[in-house]
């Protein structure tokens, strides 16, 4: 006999989608064979009802038993020596229809009997767990859906208890249910080939046992026959009995599983996290919006095919395309006080879709998968050992920190370094020199900073003196300076990192800050960014808090030795500080930053000032340069109107044209 189709039941507490396709169809194959078992069942009724017109219910038997190879069962098609069986089967029915003649009693409990009980207690039993699998299916739901409301702020760990408790208890629950349903289908293939041959078996000897006539005719050329099929029945109920209790004791093995299986975020202090998958699977809640206020969150699998996230629900056949992740970007976010909560945006800034993962593990592995993917991981010829060499490659670049205060003094490069290159610098010229090492342009192991919030005390000593100073955080003198500056442009930048360097000799240097930066980020989930106002004028770039007008920090122009935009990423943007220290030593530091325009439009403004500035040391190349650019009616310089619309940056208020 051909191999059994079955469900697996390892697969029965995960519920996935593709299990549950697989479930629909065994449940369309029982379905197809209640029906089947009906009409079999009503044929051989009629051969037992009806004495008098028992040739014409032979024949309508023998019918039905070649109906059987075109009925269109979803499971267990192209088994031939079940088909070649019945089509014997009915050869001999016609040949027997001559003579044939009832006995009911012996019909009764050789025929009609085994069919009964096969459709009252096998099918009636797969049809009573469908619907008790259903009832835990809804109830897991329910619970799953009640947990995931459960508030992050003000949590309540009584109220949570009750709650995690009753998604174990229904999640068991669901469990127990499939695990039988799953054992009644698979089961149902197995007695389905002995309720199709028994009754048949019972009704061919009952009719030669009957006939005195009909056992002489065929008894020697059906003996063969016969036993071969009672062996076949015999061997289907072994393998039966196997796998029964096979199904027995792997049913008993997954109950006794930990508790921990059942229970939703286990292991909330460390959980083992996996940060170099480039791909996932697994039930994420979808936030919907469904009016101007109003949300609903669906629970539904998600999982990664390539470089996209695709999405399917329960009882669809494939998924769906969700969103590209091709060079997006992912973000915790706090979202209707829900825990656990991911945002995804596209490449071009704009805010993706927003996702709840249902532990912390799941939370921290999707964020770290999404994030190898958009790099396009899954491109190379081995996808797995690349995210891992990379990760650990950004682990072992980079150390963290979060503000300006936690830098030690210790980890800053050498003067003797500096003092190294400046000679080899003399030495070779920097034609013929080639590439620097990224270890020449920054000292491994140097610290990032990931923030640029002063702290309190700072704060409170920049507005504290003698002087007044404007609600808008700017002193008269600042203002007047900027009134008096010959350029003023202002773009929205969110700061990135900033980090000591070795050298300002090459943009490298820029490249190099950037990738590390970024790969720390990634790393360490570091994803919140601080936005900022990026005034560029003559005398210095100006990061402002755009809520309160406080300048944040301020960088002389004159001090910017390198400004470069990232070459594939045109929004990245960078630039190297070189200031004295209060012992007379100099120091460097690159500053990264993501605007919302093209980096190459705030390097060219930046380009401008210094320009500028040199310009204004000789009277004659400062008219010839006010000749060669656009300017404002009060005799400054402007951007053109398309480029600043282009390019989002803010214009002042003194017109709808953008001054540069």
């Amino acid at each position: 006999m051909p191999a059994v189709d079955k469900l697996l039941l390892e697969e029965a507490l995960q519920d996935s989608p593709q299990t549950r396709s697989l479930l629909s169809v065994f449940e369309e194959d029982a379905g197809t064979l209640t029906d089947y078992t009906n009409q079999l069942l009503q044929a051989m009724q009629r051969v037992y009802g009806a004495q008098n017109e028992m040739c014409l219910a032979t024949q309508q038997l023998s019918k039905q038993l070649l109906a059987y190879e075109k009925q269109n069962f979803a499971l267990g098609k192209g088994d031939e020596e079940m088909i070649s069986t019945l089509h014997y089967f009915s050869k001999v029915v016609d040949e027997l229809n001559i003579l044939h003649s009832e006995l009911a009693k012996q019909l009764a409990d050789t025929m009609v009997l085994p069919i009964i009980q096969f459709r009252e207690k096998d099918l009636t039993e797969v049809s009573t767990l469908k619907d008790l699998f259903g009832l835990a299916s809804n109830e897991h739901d329910l619970s799953m859906a009640k947990y995931s409301r459960l508030p992050k702020k003000r949590e309540n760990e009584k109220l949570k208890t009750e709650v995690v408790k009753e998604v174990a208890n229904a999640r068991r629950k669901q469990h127990l249910s499939s695990l039988q349903y799953y054992c009644a289908l698979n089961a149902l293939q197995y007695r389905k080939r002995i309720a199709m041959m028994e009754p048949m078996l019972g009704y061919t000897q009952g009719q030669i046992n009957f006939f005195k006539k009909g056992a002489e005719m065929f008894s020697k050329r059906m003996d063969s026959f016969l036993s071969s099929v009672s062996n076949m029945v015999q061997s289907i109920q072994g393998e039966l009995d196997a796998e029964a209790d096979t199904m027995r004791v792997s049913q008993q093995d997954l109950l006794s599983v930990n508790e921990s299986v059942y229970t939703p975020d286990s292991d909330v202090t460390s959980p083992a996290i996996n940060r170099n998958l480039i791909q996932k699977a697994g039930y994420l809640n979808l936030r919907n919006k469904t009016g101007l206020v109003t949300t609903t969150w669906d629970r539904l699998y998600f999982f990664t095919q390539g470089g996209n996230l695709m999405c399917q629900p329960r009882g669809a056949v494939a998924g769906g395309l969700i969103q590209d992740l091709d060079n997006c970007s992912v973000m915790a976010v706090d979202c209707e006080d829900r825990r656990y909560c991911f945002q995804i945006t596209t490449p071009t800034g704009k805010s993706g879709i927003t996702l709840q993962a249902e532990s912390k593990k799941e939370y921290e592995e999707w964020i770290c998968a999404i994030n190898n993917i958009s790099r396009q991981i899954y491109l190379t010829d081995n996808p797995e050992a690349v995210a891992i060499k990379l990760n650990q490659t950004a682990l072992q670049a980079v150390t963290p920190i979060t503000s300006f205060g936690k830098k030690h003094e210790s980890l800053r490069p050498s003067q003797n370094v500096k003092n190294m290159e400046m000679e080899s610098d003399k030495i070779i010229p920097k034609e013929l020199s080639s590439k620097p090492d990224c270890t020449e342009l920054i000292a491994p192991g140097t610290p990032i900073q990931f923030d640029m919030v002063l702290p309190a005390s700072e704060f409170l000593d920049q507005n504290r003196g003698g002087r007044r100073t404007n609600p808008f955080g700017e002193s008269e003198d600042s203002k007047n300076d900027e009134e008096d500056s010959l350029l003023q442009q202002m773009f929205v930048v969110r700061f990135l990192g900033s980090m000591a360097v070795q050298s300002d000799d090459t943009n490298e240097v820029i490249y190099e800050a950037m990738r590390q930066v970024l790969a720390a980020r990634a790393i360490h989930n570091i994803f919140r960014t601080t936005e900022s106002h990026l005034m560029v004028t003559t005398k210095s770039l100006r990061l402002i808090d755009p809520q309160t007008q406080v300048t944040r920090t301020t960088f002389e122009l004159a001090s910017v030795t390198q400004f470069a935009a990232h070459q594939d990423n045109k929004r990245l943007l960078g630039f190297v500080v070189r200031v004295t220290e209060s012992l007379g030593e100099e120091s460097m530091s690159a500053n990264i930053f993501e605007s919302n325009t093209e980096g190459e439009k705030i390097c060219y403004a930046i380009s401008l000032g210094k320009e500028i500035i040199e310009a204004q040391k000789d009277p004659e190349a400062l008219a010839q340069l006010m000749m060669s650019m656009p300017l404002t009616n009060d005799g400054k310089f402007k951007l053109l109107n398309d480029q600043s619309e282009e390019d989002g940056a803010i214009p002042e208020e003194r017109g709808e044209e953008s001054e540069a």
